[in-house]
């Protein structure tokens, strides 16, 4: 929120398309071994031999998927690229490869695009994939990226939504809900600052929180910790939209029933303290909060010994018949039915 009163500005309109795509990329190096060719051609050329391809994108637009208010342009760039990685590692499968392609109005010089993708190319170096290829375009509406990630992994591997089985167990990493949190507090110090320019937030007392928000991790050690443990989850999925919407995608698709314990959830000290300063409960936050970028998956119930006080993991429930339905158990032993709150792009707004 503190704006530097003289940046520098480069047109984009100097360097002209082709300029503008060989100074973002020059940073980008070639890494994995089945790209054959990246970016400078007509198409990249990608070779994975005997290994299956996984491809996944996403579309991140300026007002309904971030806000530039609290958004540094190098988070999103980072965030951009985590978003894209976390479906990969939801299928059980390695990223090796992204495309991005971004759309801008002429309000953001070269400086900007710069940090754009200083975090583009942070992130490719932290997850070990290679950018090779995307497309520049203007917009009259902001901010656009669009980005695709493409991974590889052996038939066996993969795991897809629809293999849950009744008695399996429902697992999830990490902790969820921060990331919801830390958009609260963003959102609020952005309003006080509407009102007071000269106000300079605090916000010592919510790091977690915020940075789950600007720069969340994609959960790729996962399928190393569980090929250690020789697990092969049955079902996975990640967690973009919502823990409650998450379990439904998962009971839809393999036609199973399910009950989640409130009682096992996995949250932060820090998401309990910030949801009683908001007078928020912190249960239908933790189910309905998206953003989290955490994987969720069942395991065979013989699998319960291997995983059972594993850090990296949380039983939080178990699959039934599909005729018994979606069920939170609560702290008090009573069943409420689970409805999908999480995050969607198409509601409507309210009138």
């Amino acid at each position: 929120m503190i704006e530097d009163k003289t940046p520098q500005r480069t047109s984009i309109a100097q360097l002209g398309e082709f300029g503008l795509i060989e100074h973002l990329t020059k940073n980008f190096a070639v890494n994995q071994p089945s790209t054959l060719k990246g970016i400078g051609d007509d198409a990249a050329i990608l070779d994975f031999k005997d290994k299956k391809v996984v491809v996944s994108t996403d579309l991140l637009i300026e007002g309904v998927h971030f806000d530039l208010a609290y958004m540094p342009l190098k988070h999103l760039g980072y965030k951009a690229v985590v978003v894209n990685i976390s479906d990969i590692c939801a299928m059980n499968a390695k990223a090796t490869q992204i495309t991005v392609s971004v759309a801008v109005s002429n309000r953001f010089p070269l400086e900007a695009l710069d940090e754009l993708f200083a975090g583009i190319t942070l992130a490719a170096n932290e997850y070990k994939v290679d950018v090779i290829g995307g497309d520049t375009t203007s917009s009259q509406k902001g901010l656009i990226i669009s980005i695709t990630a493409i991974g590889e992994a052996d038939e066996d591997e993969i795991v897809y939504r629809n293999g849950a089985k009744q008695t399996d167990l429902l697992v999830v990493t990490g902790d969820i809900g921060a990331a919801y949190m830390g958009l609260q507090v963003l959102e609020r110090e952005k309003q006080v600052f509407q009102v007071n320019p000269n106000s300079q937030p605090d916000l010592d007392a919510y790091t977690y929180l915020i940075e789950r928000q600007l720069k969340p991790e994609a959960r790729k050690d996962v399928r190393t910790l569980l090929h250690a443990l020789e697990i092969k989850p049955t079902s996975m999925i990640d967690i973009s939209d919502g823990l409650s919407s998450e379990i439904i995608h998962l009971c839809k698709q393999s036609k199973v029933g399910c009950n989640l314990y409130e009682d096992k959830l996995p949250i932060d000290p820090q998401f309990i303290n910030v949801c009683e300063e908001f007078n928020i409960d912190s249960t239908t936050v933790a189910i309905n909060g998206g953003e989290d970028y955490e994987l969720l998956f069942t395991i065979a119930m013989e699998d319960f010994e291997k995983i059972k006080g594993n850090p990296n993991f949380t039983i939080i429930g178990h699959m039934t018949q599909e005729s018994e339905g979606i069920h939170l158990i609560t702290r008090a032993d009573t069943k409420i039915p689970l409805k999908a709150r999480g995050w969607n792009a198409l509601t409507e707004e309210e009138s």
